[in-house]
């Protein structure tokens, strides 16, 4: 079960490749909302799985 500690740091890590891909839309003139949009999603993960990751090792 130790490798569910780590599987929330592969959501920073997509949300860091979006953002990289939404300013390289940005800067080429094209659409890039939903690239922001994955890396809100997947910072929101982070945090979600984070918490209850906590919650459960304080029982």
């Amino acid at each position: 079960m130790t490798y569910l500690k780590f599987i929330q740091y592969i959501y920073l890590i997509f949300a860091v490749f979006s953002l990289y891909d939404a300013f390289d839309k940005f800067n080429k003139n094209e659409d890039y909302l939903l690239s922001i949009i994955i890396a809100a999603v997947s910072i929101g993960m982070f945090f979600f799985r984070r918490h209850f990751h906590n919650k459960y090792q304080k029982k």
